[in-house]
């Protein structure tokens, strides 16, 4: 029963035991199921307890039902507003068991009523001003509500749709599936959610986002609630951005292709022009006659060389953004290669009054890599730090095993540095910091270079600098490009000077 019923049986003089109680009997009354079979006592308490045990008794004694009307000290859980107190008896004509059934409050009926009225009055508020459209459709698979917002979105009028079938407004193509997926879902009650293409009132197609959820009411009849959600501007946005990557790496991959496909026209020429000059400079077939042509020469081999400089730094990088560079790697010694790479900048940092200081860790393991984009690394940071810095100064190239087994190499200067926010700007493409570094000839590519060959590497390169306070470049070869099995000692670093005996 929906409302509370218990049983109770006399024992006595005024007192009576439970004998059983439904689930809301004992919610109302909040109890236990364990007080079946004690006195009315553990059910019941003060007035509520002596109000029943006298309608009991009234109960017993006339053997005839007996109504309880006005109980304001129970509580109002279920609207309950009174018991029949109906007396059962046995063969012998005596009061065996009373059953106590609950009586609906006489208002309760027009309450239900009213709270059944507000919630459909607020489920219809909410069904008409979504901004979503939603559809009702029947388990025929025929639209029998629309709201306003999927007639304003799609352009249908409602009377169009109405009796309708639903998969009518779905595009062509999608028809099929969605008779299939309408029928399992209504069938099988499952949600499910996808995206669908809608067909507008004027024939064009509309993208869209649907959820949907199966509703079964009276007499087994199930509906389907559908809430579509139009993506169109989303998707034409998705499209558009699509297609603008699409064209951006057709034109990213073209430009790498054409400064690939420049190695020899570019190279060859110079390489002509370079050996003729130097032929022309050392007079191998006789002198030139007038000076003056000689200076020429020397300016005409200068300008090929830094013109070829140029252009061996942008193929190498469209290489690397090519993913054309493949590794040649073998186990060498990046002492020796620091020592080598130092003594070859030697005389241009003496130019300059510069000097460069060895820091190499003893007993530095050797690395399994590509030594001759390693010994590129080191020519572009060194000619960097040679570049910019302050005459007399010191430059310093240190290595070391670093603390998780890998092979960290420093350059430092102490030149005119880079802006502490301008250093991601120094490690891309032909990016040119200062005004300072404007003034020297360049593509801007010797640390983006770096930066790519070492991550080829599996490695790591970083920056660490301010202006006016010089530059410290570090890169890192991982523990996994170290040629032994166990990680070398920290040993004392031996410092050496560029030009100085062992």
């Amino acid at each position: 029963m929906p409302f509370p019923r218990f049983l109770v049986r006399k024992a006595g003089e005024g007192s009576f035991v439970l004998v059983d109680a439904n689930r809301q009997a004992l919610e109302y009354f909040n109890r236990p199921p364990d007080i079946f079979g004690h006195p009315l006592d553990r059910f019941l308490e003060g007035d509520n307890l002596r109000y029943f045990q006298q309608s009991l008794e009234a109960a017993v004694k006339q053997k005839k039902p007996v109504s309880i009307r006005s109980m304001p000290a129970l509580p109002d859980r279920l609207r309950v507003g009174g018991f029949w107190i109906n007396p059962i008896l046995n063969a012998a004509g005596e009061v065996d068991l009373l059953d106590m059934i609950a009586m609906p409050a006489s208002a309760d009926a027009s309450s239900l009523q009213r709270e059944r009225d507000d919630a459909i009055s607020l489920l219809t508020s909410v069904f008409d001003v979504s901004e979503v459209g939603i559809l009702v459709t029947d388990q025929n698979q025929r639209i029998i509500r629309v709201n306003d917002s999927f007639i304003r979105i799609y352009g249908w009028k409602r009377e169009e749709l109405v009796g309708r079938l639903f998969f009518e407004v779905v595009a062509e193509e999608e028809r099929d599936q969605a008779r299939r997926n309408h029928e399992e879902f209504i069938k099988s009650g499952i949600r499910s959610s996808g995206e669908v293409k809608i067909l507008r009132r004027d024939k064009n197609i509309a993208n869209a986002l649907f959820t949907t959820a199966a509703l079964e009411l009276s007499h087994g009849r199930r509906f389907q609630v559908t809430t579509i959600m139009d993506i169109t501007l989303r998707k034409q946005m998705e499209m558009t951005l699509r297609y603008a990557k699409e064209q951006a790496d057709t034109a990213n991959q073209a430009k790498s292709q054409f400064l690939a496909n420049m190695s020899h026209e570019l190279r060859t020429p110079l390489n002509a022009i370079i050996g003729f000059s130097e032929m022309m400079m050392k007079e191998t077939f006789g002198p030139l006659g007038n000076t003056r042509y000689k200076e020429y020469l020397g300016d005409i081999h200068v300008s090929a060389r830094h013109l070829l400089e140029i252009i061996n730094e942008v193929l190498d990088m469209s290489k690397i953004e090519a993913g054309r560079v493949e590794l040649d790697e073998e186990t060498f010694s990046i002492g020796q290669l620091i020592q080598a790479v130092t003594r070859m900048m030697a005389s241009r940092a003496f130019s300059s009054g510069l000097t460069i200081r060895e820091e190499i860790q003893d007993k530095l393991p050797p690395v399994n890599a590509d030594s001759r984009l390693v010994r590129q690394v080191l020519i572009n940071l060194l000619g960097n730090a040679v570049k910019f810095s302050h005459a007399n100064g010191i430059i310093v190239v240190r290595a070391r095993v670093t603390p998780t087994g890998g092979i960290e190499v420093m350059v430092k200067d102490d030149g005119v540095g880079i802006p502490k926010h301008r250093i991601s700007e120094a490690l891309e493409p032909f990016g040119q910091i200062t005004e300072h570094q404007r003034q020297h000839q360049g593509t801007g590519l010797g640390l983006p270079l770096a930066k790519a060959m070492v991550e080829l590497h599996g490695g790591r390169l970083w920056i660490e600098s301010d202006t006016g306070k010089g530059t410290a470049v570090h890169f890192e070869l991982p523990a996994t490009r170290v040629a032994h099995e166990r990680k070398a000692e920290a040993a004392p670093v031996g410092v050496k000077l560029a030009g100085q005996g062992e």
